[in-house]
Order: structure tokens, then sequence, then C-alpha cells
């Protein structure tokens, strides 16, 4: 594993941000802790990260997105957005797919991308657990998603179980009481912040609202969240022989997945089973039925997190400003699959009041 700035800091007995000035060369630190913390640096070999040098020597005028993993289609279109939203500033973008792996997650919080001059960060495998990470991060930062929250970085993210209880709502007021949901995680029992716990959350207070009885069976694990394995637990769901006349899907992908298993056993939608997915993905209203779902507030997430980091990029990265976060908001898009029209508009909206402050 790649050094970090809080090992050297343990090694050289002085805070993180002690480090960092060494690093950046500030001038009010005391000779005698610069040597010490130089010689933990040429002792550890630790390695500065490229953004804080490009900082130094000026801009790029490039900033950073991390994502899990661009084949879900939520990512590449968050991505689009983010491109767009960065060019209306005059920056350009790298993206970087990280897999869901977690030593390379935490490399990048260790190092950056190389040649930005910030960074905008969705990670999948570290959690709350690990926001002292965040402590050490010298570099301009937003998190994205729904995995760290409560760190000291700017932090944009959605209403996961309000969204989601709106999803399930929507079902109940056509009438259904069988609902089926479909994108459990199965190593998300242990980890309560995650979108699949969150939107879980969001569809149990839904039933318990309503005054429906939670059957867990009708929960279905699924992992990853492609539109495959949407089909194959729909088909599982079939042949289970349980009742059921609605399925939530936690992504659109899964639901699209779903669509096609409900198609091949004869069930007709929504006549027979009414669906909503997650994400109002682009392609959801091209589908045959179209796909009801949840719209996130992708492109308020982009342009809201996009202005965050210039302003952090503008204000240093050593900035003390408090922490803030943002919850885009959602509409829920009654389509064919949940008895709307193809190119439905928003039904139903929740607004977000202004970014609130993390930390104090």
């Amino acid at each position: 594993m790649a050094v970090t700035m809080r090992d050297v800091a343990i090694l050289a007995r002085v805070s993180p941000k002690t480090v960092s000035n060494v690093v950046n060369d500030h001038p009010n630190v005391h000779p005698d802790t610069r040597a010490r913390v130089q010689q933990a640096i040429a002792e550890l070999g630790y390695r500065p990260n490229h953004s804080a040098r490009g900082l130094r020597s000026g801009r790029t005028g490039v900033i950073g997105l991390a994502v899990p993993e661009l084949r879900q289609a939520y990512f590449a279109e968050l991505a689009d957005a983010v491109i767009a939203a960065a060019a209306k500033r005059g920056l350009s973008v790298i993206v970087g797919q990280l897999g869901g792996d977690r030593e390379h997650e935490i490399e990048l919080l260790t190092h950056g991308l190389p040649q930005t001059d910030g960074l905008l960060f969705s990670p999948e495998r570290l959690g709350t657990e690990d926001r002292d990470l965040l402590a050490y991060v010298d570099f301009p930062l937003v998190m994205l998603g729904e995995w760290i929250f409560g760190g000291p970085t700017d932090h944009v993210t959605m209403h996961n179980v309000s969204a989601a209880r709106a999803a399930v709502e929507h079902l109940i007021s056509l009438g259904r009481r069988r609902i089926a949901v479909i994108g459990a995680h199965p190593d998300d029992e242990t980890r309560v912040m995650g979108p699949s716990n969150l939107r879980i959350q969001g569809y149990r207070e839904a039933l318990a609202a309503a005054g429906i009885e939670h059957d867990p069976r009708l929960e279905r694990v699924v992992a990853p969240w492609h539109p495959e394995d949407g089909a194959d637990a729909a088909r599982q769901l079939i042949e289970s022989g349980l009742e059921f006349d609605a399925i939530f899907t936690l992504t659109d992908a899964l639901g699209l997945g779903a669509l096609r298993a409900l198609g091949e056993a004869g069930r007709v939608v929504p006549d027979d089973v009414a669906v909503i997915g997650f994400d109002n993905i682009t392609i959801s209203h091209l589908t045959m039925p179209s796909l009801s779902s949840i719209d996130p507030g992708r492109t308020e997430i982009a342009e809201t997190a996009v202005g965050m980091l210039v302003e952090r990029i503008e204000w240093g990265a050593g900035s003390s400003r408090p922490a803030r976060l943002h919850k885009a908001a959602f509409d829920v898009i009654v389509r064919e699959s949940s008895g709307g029209m193809a190119s439905a508009t928003p039904k139903t909206s929740s607004r977000q009041p202004a970014p609130q402050t993390l930390n104090g």
C-alpha cells in the first residue's frame, strides 16, 4: 500500500497539516520540525500528490471525476453532466474508473488524479468508518454518493430514502399491495450507509406507513446492478411462485432487466405487474413499455459538485472553511410501466433547501 501523509505525520510526531505545510513549502514551519518531517518523508519514501504540485506551479484547468464503473449507465450519464458543468466554467475533466476496488480508492485519496486541480470522488468500497482518511487529503475534494457521511469535505448526494419511499408510495397509490424490490446488496448488511440499504429503508417505510405487511421473501438480493442481473432476479421471483403485483428496482438498469423477464413470462406490464426504477437514465423512456423511474437530480448533483469544487480550488487546499452537504431534489417520473404516458414529465417532486454545513 502507498505511503500516506498520515504515515509521515505519525513517524514525525506532527499533525497532517504540518506535513502538508512542509510538502507545500510554507514558510511558517520551525526548522527543526521541517527537518524531522523531511527525514520521515525520505525514510518512508512518501510521494506528495500531483494535484498539490499542480496548484503550486499554476492550475491545470482540469478537474478529476472518479466513479466505480462507467458500465453503469447512471455513472456514465453523471460523467456527461459533470463534463458539461465543467465546460461552462472553462474546465476539462479527466474521468477515472476504480472498479469498486478498495485499495485503488485509498490510493486515490492519497495522491489524487495526476495533473488535476481537484477531484470529485464517488467511492464504492469506502464507508463512513473510513472518513478519518479524508482528514489527510491535501487537495481540493468533493465527495459524491452515499458511502461516507460526516467527513470534513464537501459532499453532494441524493435523497435515497425519501425518493425510494416516494417510488413505493406511487405503486401503493395504484392499489398494489404485494410489492417486490430488486437490488439489495449481499455485502450491505453491516454497512448502514449505501444506496441499496438506504433505498430498501425507504421501501420498508412506505409499506409500514400504508399498513402493508413486510414480506422479506419479496426483497431480492442482486449484485452487481446490471440489466442481466435484474432479469435473473425477476425470473427467480417469478419461479418462486410468490404472489406479487409490483416491482421496485433500485436502479433503472435492474428495471430494464425485470421488464424483459416479465415479458418472457407473459406478465403484462402494468396490468399484471407495475414497475418503477431509480436513476431516470436516458434509455428508460425508450423501452416497451417505457419505465417509470425516480430522477435523483443528476444534473443538479453535477452542477453543485463542480461549483463546490471550483470554490475549494479558489480557496486553496488548506482552507479551513466548514464542509457542506447538499442533497439534490428528486422527481417521480410516471411512465407506461406504472400506467403513465411514454413521454412522461415529472409528476411529483421533492424540493431541497440550501446546502447544509457539516461538522459545525
